[in-house]
């Protein structure tokens, strides 16, 4: 029981963005993957839903192969996108009840949790609004809402903080630590370190579309020679240098 992505390769036009990666998240779990854009984050979080075909490589979640059984695979995986991805047509109820038809949860049930989740990110009133009407933060909630309420085994979450108040960042980092208590596996990319060490105790360090190193926050401090002063503002820093002298 666990994601395993193992010597995964793979880009676009077939151009390598990244190579080899290997990454694995138990249940229970939450792995930040963090890095500079370009370094591969997006290309392997495309891959690992089924967007990207990969030019080499496997990736499995408990024990089911992306490639062999992808509809299976994806039954198992709820997505938050960075840019949020609504339906223009359908009302943020119809949106619920199409998560939970997709997922096939339990109508009652899911209902019960999904007025808990409204409740939260303050969107109980907005069940009969369509998309036109949510500003972007409240389309990132309905995001947040519509993929907890999918009690999928891997939540993966892209870049999500920016745009969401206070509020919302706090709920939503209680949502993270509920889920891996558990024993659900979240996949993380961000940049804003200091609010994702809060629900993410493992990252992964993504340069030049290999991992370089994963651990904790302080265990990538020391990889990289970092000060107990500096900030993670150095840590970018390192990794941009490496990767001007790689294409020098």
């Amino acid at each position: 029981m666990a994601l395993k992505i193992e010597n995964l390769t793979g880009g676009y036009s077939g151009i390598n963005v990244i190579k080899n990666v290997n990454l694995t998240i138990e249940p229970g779990q939450a792995v930040g993957l963090i890095g500079l854009n370009g370094a591969g984050k997006s290309t392997t979080i495309k891959h690992l839903l089924g967007l990207l075909r990969m030019q080499k490589g496997k990736i499995t979640l408990n024990g089911i192969s992306l490639t062999e059984n992808p509809a299976e695979f994806k039954k198992m995986v709820a997505y938050i996108p960075e840019t949020p991805i609504l339906y223009p047509e359908l009302t943020l109820k119809e949106h619920l009840e199409l998560v939970m038809l997709t997922y096939g949860l339990d109508h009652d049930q899911a209902w019960v949790r999904a007025k808990e989740l409204c409740k939260m990110f303050r969107l109980e009133n907005k069940l009969d609004w369509l998309p036109i009407k949510f500003s972007k933060g409240m389309k990132q909630k309905v995001m947040i809402v519509t993929s907890f309420l999918a009690n999928a085994d891997l939540l993966v979450i892209d870049e999500l903080f920016t745009g969401l108040d206070p509020l919302a960042v706090a709920n939503f980092i209680d949502l993270v630590k509920k889920a891996v208590a558990d024993q659900k596996m979240v996949l993380m990319t961000t940049h804003v370190l200091a609010e994702a060490q809060e629900a993410v105790q493992t990252f992964a360090v993504l340069n030049n579309g290999t991992i370089e190193t994963a651990g904790s926050l302080t265990e990538i401090r020391q990889f990289y020679g970092l000060k107990p002063s500096d900030s993670f503002d150095r840590l970018y820093q390192i990794l941009n240098q490496k990767t001007v002298k790689k294409h020098d």
